[in-house]
């Protein structure tokens, strides 16, 4: 705030004006100070090129609020100012912002990665590797039988791994491991494999620091360094010391909108569109928290790297503004939970259909994600050591014995077998429609919501997943019990509506021929 003040009023000209028939001396024009501040902003390393002229725009207005400028007539206050030709001057008074002090408190202040931070963890050239010693008594515990004698042995050299081939073991055990805990026979119905990109989940386990968050090797698919200034802002509330925020009423309103505009304007969720099914088929473990902490973590490390560290920060950010008490409501009608994940949610998680189910799909998850994000999104510690070992054991030198078709310290290879259709189409129904059938549940129990909502999301859940619904309202009659009607008592019918009025019977005459 200071520094860009500074910067402006020292880069602004100022000269003799004429408005209305009158001069005005050491004034500028509203249409030049977007002009030169914007360019300010756009050779700031603050902020960079990716600034606005809109945003420019209302960084002026903030300025004619907090008196930084002021029009000819010496009024401000408020921010109506506009991208034209009025005529504005600087205020005599400084109107540089005094720092805040940090509290002296022991609070945890969350450490946002700096962009000069070098890297940490293993690099991608190799995978730490453990030293295996080997005597006579391990050799013939492992290779002797317990009848007769030991077959002939020989040594079979290490063989070679690529980084490509080490990416492809990664990818092939990660995805094993979430089919077992998703419970699935198959992940064909909520996931594509070949959408999954092996370079994508080795990175996210190497490529972290000390925080564990990832590190980019493009620069480019950084987050904007003032929306990275934003989200620490509020992330360590008071406490950012090394921060110029100023302490007009309303600023951290003003802050939080600004990242909300930012990831509304994604084209596309930080969990992206590919991977919409089998986070939601997560959803069915909600119940069974180990489960789902483990399933959620294994599918995050699927996501590509810049995503991951997006989904890092920013719920870290959202959980430390939710617990943080000295922090000023963010809405008057909502509580500040609550806003997090009705502002982020959608730009978390949704699906391409733009379904209205979406909304409350994503609440569940991202509300599960706020409360568990450490774990979450922390590397599997017993997949990244099983998997190492497993790279290990590849690249060592292994004794094979005659009429051994298969390393004797390896289990023996499980092969798939060939189903029925039908028993096919049973797994994949009851495989990935228990969470939708849990979610049409939730639906029905709801008491808080209105009779005509609930008839418009069942509509809607019928529409979008008719065999769910099939099952759970097989008949209309089972739906109608759901919705009972209720007997209209009609009106007594008078009987005064029936009588019609006398009428007196007049003779006609009848002319004969």
């Amino acid at each position: 705030w200071n520094e860009i003040i500074e910067l402006f009023r020292a880069g602004m000209p100022v000269r003799k004006h004429r408005y209305r028939f009158k001069s005005y001396d050491r004034c500028f024009k509203a249409s030049e100070a977007v002009d030169i501040l914007h360019e300010l902003l756009g050779s700031n390393q603050n902020f960079g090129p990716e600034v606005t002229r809109d945003q420019t725009v209302k960084l002026l207005k903030k300025f004619l609020k907090n008196h930084v400028i002021e029009d000819i007539k010496g009024r401000w206050g408020k921010e109506d100012f506009q991208d034209d030709g009025h005529l504005y001057r600087f205020p005599p008074s400084s109107p540089l912002k005094s720092y805040p002090k940090k509290p002296s408190c022991g609070k945890e202040i969350i450490k946002f990665p700096d962009w000069n931070e070098p890297k940490a963890g293993t690099s991608q050239e190799c995978i730490p590797v453990k030293s295996v010693s080997m005597n006579s008594e391990m050799w013939y515990k492992r290779h002797s039988i317990a009848i007769g004698e030991v077959p002939a042995c020989k040594l079979v050299f290490c063989r070679e791994l690529t980084q490509t081939n080490i990416e492809e073991i990664w990818k092939s055990m990660t995805l094993s491991q979430l089919q077992r805990v998703l419970g699935l026979d198959s992940l064909d119905e909520v996931l594509n494999a070949r959408l999954v990109n092996s370079k994508h989940i080795f990175q996210n386990v190497y490529n972290v620091n000390k925080q564990g968050i990832v590190t980019l090797e493009d620069k480019s698919k950084e987050l904007p360094h003032w929306i990275l200034s934003a989200m620490k802002c509020l992330a360590n509330w008071p406490s950012c010391s090394d921060l110029k925020q100023p302490t007009y009423a309303g600023f951290e309103k003003d802050v939080f909108k600004t990242i909300v505009d930012y990831f509304d304007q994604m084209k596309e969720p930080l969990l992206t569109f590919h991977f919409f099914d089998v986070f939601v088929s997560v959803l069915g473990l909600l119940q069974k928290h180990s489960k789902a902490v483990e399933a959620l973590q294994i599918c995050c490390l699927l996501l590509p790297p810049e995503n991951r560290k997006r989904l890092q920060l920013l719920v870290r950010m959202m959980a430390r503004i939710s617990l943080n008490k000295d922090l000023p409501p963010l809405s008057e009608s909502v509580r500040t939970r609550t806003l997090m994940v009705q502002a982020f949610s959608r730009c978390i998680l949704c699906s391409n259909d733009e379904i209205d189910l979406d909304e409350l799909l994503a609440a569940k998850l991202v509300s599960f994600l706020m409360d568990n994000y450490q774990e979450i999104l922390s590397v599997p510690s017993a997949l990244k050591s099983s998997i190492e070992d497993h790279v290990v054991h590849l690249q060592r030198v292994q004794i094979k014995c005659a009429r051994d078709d298969t390393d004797a310290t390896l289990p023996p290879p499980s092969f798939c077998h060939q189903i029925s259709t039908d028993e096919f189409e049973y797994q994949r129904a009851t495989g990935s429609q228990e969470p939708l059938a849990a979610l049409l549940e939730e639906i029905i129990m709801n008491k808080e919501i209105s009779v005509k909502d609930k008839k418009k999301k069942l509509k809607q859940f019928q529409k979008s997943y008719p065999e769910v619904y099939r099952v759970r309202f097989p008949t209309s009659g089972t739906e109608a019990v759901l919705f009972p009607e209720k007997t209209k008592l009609k009106p007594p019918i008078l009987m005064s509506a029936l009588k019609k009025p006398f009428q007196p019977f007049h003779r006609t005459r009848s002319f004969r021929m």
